[in-house]
């Protein structure tokens, strides 16, 4: 055996909770597909886990179990997808582990193998998972989901982590959410549904400003224009709905109150009707320093988030998850995955922004740095209803940072295929791990820039302040002319502990 005694005692009631998952997950397939299924479970690593008791100061009584390691495919080739991959590789319970496209950096993660398979080919991808026995898909971003992937292959009974694509509109379809928010008194803000742009236009006018316009559909992260004057708002309906600047997600929009507060981002893993409390996160998604200029997909963040006080994430799981988890299954599409809550908190009082069906990028990277727990476990319980046998997750205590490094000229035009050299002198930093995102290899080996946001650059610390100096200091190693950072990611947390310093000062 590869491992202690000791060991497999400490990890027995994982494994074995973990292997009634799957042996329930076995004898659902079997009865389907008696052969296939017969084929797949000897196809799969596998290893014996021991239990031992002592009786009575003797000698151990064993007894085993036969428990599978679970091959796993992550869709994706950002930053969140590199985070997963790491996360994944480091699970006990993991065995193959493939990923498609990937990027640069997961094509060069130890145990990770990037496959040419392409996503939105779903029988390309069934056919590969039932060919190397992948036991779980983890789907990161959410236009597969959106697509109908997770149904192609729950159809093909291969566990998906992600949810459905009626449940997907969700993040699909702004309009879906808030008439599903509005229907079950989610807390969000006032708003107003249009496909006219002459309509929309009306309402601006009456409502004034500040006010948000926002796509129906999909748009990258981009597709919200915060509008301080009613100038700016009807130019964004022209965008969205008149120059077709987001394509079809502008062809309807949704025009909303504008909230004050400081956002946030919490997340909960859903699957049987049950929801899974993370941990929160606080996203930067301004281009500038000071949170200026054009929206982004995001260019940093930070976990724990402050303003997330513990008591405040038990409001948001009674009145913004457990409410939404619910309201999905009342509506015939119940939802498994993540739920990423868009968040305005102000005075106490929480509201939601937006959900999204995915984790986000970049809190992701920051989650799965501060995460202990095995991930595999996580994921697979989820996606196959097995949530109530899970085993409470742990977190490093510590404070996680992820600051992005992005191309000249995002979030619009950007430049592309520049050399990134001193990768290797990045991650050597203390505490730092960089994550890639937007990146390719060019025909001389060499990490090239390939995307807008490029490079995810992570680390912990025992407080705020300590885990952004360090990821700065990995930023700094970075040999990439053409790349930017903000210099500010986590300017709130590191304010607010600056502040505790000196109020602990005056009191000692």
């Amino acid at each position: 055996m590869s491992r202690s005694v000791a060991q497999c005692a400490a990890h027995s009631g994982s494994e074995l909770s973990l292997c009634s998952s799957r042996a329930r997950l076995q004898e659902k397939r079997a009865a389907a597909a008696p052969l296939r299924w017969h084929s797949r479970a000897t196809a799969r690593p596998r290893m014996l886990v021991m239990v031992y008791a002592g009786v009575g100061g003797g000698s151990p009584v064993v007894a085993a179990a036969d428990l599978d390691k679970i091959n796993v495919l992550v869709v994706g080739g950002g930053g969140r997808e590199h985070s997963l991959c790491w996360r994944l590789r480091l699970s006990p319970t993991c065995g193959d582990l493939f990923c498609c496209p990937g990027n640069a950096g997961i094509v060069v993660e130890e145990g990770v193998q990037t496959v040419d398979v392409n996503e939105k080919d779903h029988a390309a991808v069934v056919a590969f998972c039932e060919k190397n026995a992948v036991g779980l898909v983890v789907c990161g971003p959410e236009a597969p989901l959106v697509d109908g992937l997770a149904d192609s292959l729950n159809a093909a009974g291969v566990p998906c982590f992600g949810p459905s694509a009626s449940a997907a509109r969700l993040e699909g379809s702004k309009g879906f959410l808030k008439d599903l928010l509005a229907k079950y008194d989610i807390p969000t803000a006032k708003y107003a549904r249009f496909t006219d742009p002459a309509a929309a236009k009306a309402y601006i006018t009456t409502q004034g400003a500040p006010i948000v316009v926002k796509t129906d559909g999909l748009a990258a992260g981009k597709g919200v224009i915060v509008a301080m004057d009613v100038h700016t708002a009807l130019d964004a309906v022209d965008d969205m709905m008149v120059r077709s600047a987001f394509g079809d997600a502008g062809s309807a929009i949704v025009v909303e109150e504008f909230l004050t507060g400081e956002e946030a981002s919490f997340f909960a893993v859903v699957g049987g009707g049950m929801a899974v409390p993370l941990v929160g996160a606080q996203d930067h998604k301004r281009v500038g320093e000071g949170d200026t200029g054009l929206n982004t997909g995001g260019m940093g963040a930070y976990s724990p988030a402050p303003v997330l006080t513990p008591e405040l994430e038990a409001v948001v799981m009674r009145d913004i998850i457990q409410p939404t988890v619910d309201g999905m299954a009342a509506e015939g599409c119940p939802f498994t995955g993540v739920l990423f809550a868009g968040l305005m908190i102000e005075d106490g009082q929480v509201k939601l922004l937006e959900h999204n069906v995915r984790f986000g990028d970049p809190e992701c990277q920051c989650l799965m740095v501060r995460m202990k727990s095995d991930l595999v476990q996580l994921l697979l319980k989820a996606a196959t209803g097995a949530l109530d046998t899970l085993e409470p997750l742990e977190w490093t205590p510590e404070v996680a940072v992820v600051v992005v490094m992005a191309a000249a000229g995002y979030p619009g035009a950007y430049v592309s295929g520049e050399v990134i050299a001193g990768l290797p002198a990045a991650d050597a930093q203390n505490g730092v791990k960089v994550f890639h995102a937007g990146t390719a290899v060019d025909a001389a080996g060499n990490a090239v820039s390939a995307g807008g946001r490029v490079l995810g650059v992570t680390a912990t610390g025992a407080d705020i302040t300590q885990a952004a100096a360090r990821a700065y200091r990995g930023v700094d190693a970075v040999a990439w002319p053409g790349g930017f950072v903000r210099r500010d990611i986590g300017w709130r947390a590191i304010a607010r502990e600056k502040a505790q310093d000196k109020v602990q000062a005056v009191g000692e």
